[in-house]
């Protein structure tokens, strides 16, 4: 069974349940995969805002315990729709606490599973840029594993980043963690003009790499670049583990 660690935002889990149901070979209701979803917004604490310093508990803790609840519950394989709790002073402590507790549960890891599903099905493409939290562009969390997988990583400047990726997800009154469905037209206009930077500066693919992102920006293609949605990654990568059988052809 497929465990979904939601509230990460609460959006995202839904959206990684529907990429699930999106990418599974299916003719009827029991044709698709058992899945759980447990979205618990209020028992985790934002990850940027603990890699910022802007909050002292480590929001792994809680993560760590809602995947052990799943694990109890039957699932056997999990994700967590979320690309800044995989920074490794969050996602280390998380499978530390598993470890602790005995969990045979397994975990995939969404920014590793991204950059091995460009690796397979864009080979060619060597400049990739990067849309994230400012919690994961501090960290460089894509940044590094791009490097370290042979690709270029290109970001927006920390100007830009601050002044019009970042709030089109945070922002109070049109990010899309407060509007998410529909979402803000400002959401997507700051998101455009951080695209366009990246277009500018060679990038030949962007990785939407916050889960809020792929609620706007929903197409295969992005200002002539490939579009690279970790959520729809995570979501065939667990289908895989699960029934490989049950995978949607990737196109």
């Amino acid at each position: 069974m497929i465990g979904i660690v939601g509230g990460v935002g609460p959006y995202a889990g839904i959206d990684l349940l529907k990429n699930i149901f999106d990418n599974t070979l299916a003719k009827r209701d029991q044709d698709h995969l058992d899945a759980l979803l447990f979205s618990l917004p209020s028992k985790i604490k934002d990850r940027t805002e603990y890699l910022l310093g802007e909050v002292d508990e480590n929001p792994g803790y809680s993560i760590a315990k809602i995947i052990s609840d799943l694990e109890k519950s039957g699932a056997t394989v999990v994700g967590i729709p979320c690309n800044t709790a995989h920074s490794p002073e969050i996602f280390s402590l998380v499978m530390d606490e598993l470890h602790k507790q005995g969990s045979h549960i397994e975990l995939l890891h969404m920014i590793n599973e991204t950059i091995d599903f460009i690796k397979v099905n864009y080979p060619h493409v060597s400049k990739i840029g990067v849309l994230s939290t400012t919690g994961t562009y501090k960290q460089k969390i894509y940044s590094n594993a791009l490097k370290h997988n042979g690709f270029e990583a290109v970001v927006p400047t920390l100007d830009l980043q601050e002044r019009c990726v970042h709030p089109a997800i945070y922002h109070p009154e049109y990010g899309i963690k407060s509007k998410s469905n529909p979402f803000h037209p400002d959401a997507k206009n700051n998101l455009e003009i951080a695209i366009d930077y990246l277009k500018e500066n060679g990038a030949e693919a962007v990785i939407l790499g916050c889960t809020e992102i792929p609620l706007v920006i929903t197409t295969k293609e992005v200002n002539g670049m490939i579009a690279i949605n970790p959520t729809n990654v995570l979501a065939r990568k667990l289908i895989h583990k699960i029934n490989p059988a049950k995978l949607k052809p990737y196109n």
